[in-house]
């Protein structure tokens, strides 16, 4: 059985003009299109069960636009999700009213500001609007606001951590969101830490608010002036920390790390550490417990101390501070491996996630007290 004589020639009718995209309302049995002229509708008149005749509205566009009645290509849909469909055929992919053809859409690596337009036009999701945002010329571009606007209207509804985490490391990105927006978004971390983690991800050294450096900043800095005029890392990233924004780094860490909603916030916060001392990161081993990361620490501040390397002229600038120095190397070797072992054993939440995660966050909050100048041995 073929479409209704009406919808058949009402549909042939609009696929002949200079359509941008199609989306089918499955409620309402409605097809609209998207063009020049702006948004055209068909409401559909099915002569059979509905489900049966909107596979035949597909196999009609599929048919014009594809020449294959076959629908969005099966094979393309293993694609989708890996942004590996052809850029070629973007603008095609949006005139099949196939929501999974638009998530291909989304995620190729090809998409312009333009087909943005058209694919939001399309499906409007939170996952869709991630993915544009991880595309340079959708940023640069006018749907690069509309797209975080609409983020972080739907960010109270989200109820995934990971899902707020991505929604907030993306939004920030440069020239999308206010910064009165950006500061209301920091305010609500009080209540979900996993907003803290985006922005630690995000804006490592541009966090709102912002603690005071540490006491000694000004002199070692002073110290360690030529060393890092040279690019000396440990320099660098000694004054980083000890500075206003390592310190706001730091409390915001401490923040999550106290009350972690679950696994993937602490995943990603043990990433967000990972990147943050990427400069100094020794990447040789993934060490998995604490005490691993110790002695490696140990073994570099006694190798480190050799004349001539970057971590001995750090030492021998600022002598008596090799506690804080050691904290610093510890914390640069801190990443997802370290807590495989305990996620592998368990898929706890809440406070029992926290209390088995307790031999590594309790370690990292004593390192990271030596740093903020609270003390630790």
């Amino acid at each position: 059985m073929e479409l209704s004589a009406e919808d058949a020639l009402r549909i042939n009718v609009l696929l002949a003009s200079s359509v941008k995209a199609v989306r089918i309302d499955e409620s309402s049995m409605t097809l609209y299109a998207l063009s020049d002229k702006g948004e055209a509708r068909v409401r559909l008149n099915p002569n059979c069960r509905d489900e049966t005749y909107l596979r035949r509205v597909r196999e009609a566009l599929s048919s014009h636009v594809l020449g294959s009645p076959g629908g969005y290509p099966v094979y393309l849909k293993r694609w989708t999700r890996m942004g590996q469909t052809r850029n070629g055929i973007l603008e095609s992919l949006l005139l099949l009213g196939e929501p999974e053809a638009v998530v291909a859409v989304v995620n190729a690596p090809g998409i312009t500001n333009e087909i943005a337009r058209r694919a939001w036009w399309a499906s409007q999701t939170a996952e869709n609007a991630r993915c544009m945002l991880g595309q340079q010329s959708v940023i640069q571009g006018d749907m690069g606001p509309v797209l975080a606007d609409f983020l972080v209207e739907f960010l109270p509804f989200e109820t995934e951590a990971r899902d707020m985490i991505a929604t907030v490391r993306l939004i920030l990105q440069s020239g999308l969101i206010s910064d009165e927006t950006r500061i209301e978004l920091w305010g609500r971390g009080r209540h979900k830490n996993a907003y803290y983690v985006g922005f630690l991800q995000a804006v490592p050294d541009g966090l709102p608010g912002g603690m005071g450096p540490h006491p000694l900043w000004v002199g070692v800095c002073e110290k360690l002036e030529g060393l890092r005029k040279t690019g000396n890392p440990f320099a660098v990233q000694f004054c980083r920390l000890l500075g206003r924004e390592g310190q706001s780094f730091l409390a915001a860490v401490e923040n999550v790390l106290d009350k972690p909603a679950n696994q993937d916030v602490v995943v990603s916060l043990l990433q967000a550490l990972a990147a943050y001392f990427h400069t100094i990161r020794r990447n040789d081993t993934e060490r998995q417990t604490m005490d691993d990361i110790r002695a490696a620490a140990d073994e570099l501040l006694v190798s480190g101390s050799v004349p001539g390397h970057a971590l001995a002229e750090l030492l021998s600038r600022v002598p008596g501070m090799e506690r804080e120095v050691h904290a610093m190397l510890v914390l640069s070797m801190v990443d997802e491996p370290l807590v495989n072992p305990i996620f592998s054993r368990t898929d706890a939440i809440g406070t029992v996630m926290r209390r088995k995660l307790s031999p590594v966050s309790g370690p990292l909050q004593h390192y990271i007290d030596r740093l903020r100048q609270r003390g630790g041995d």
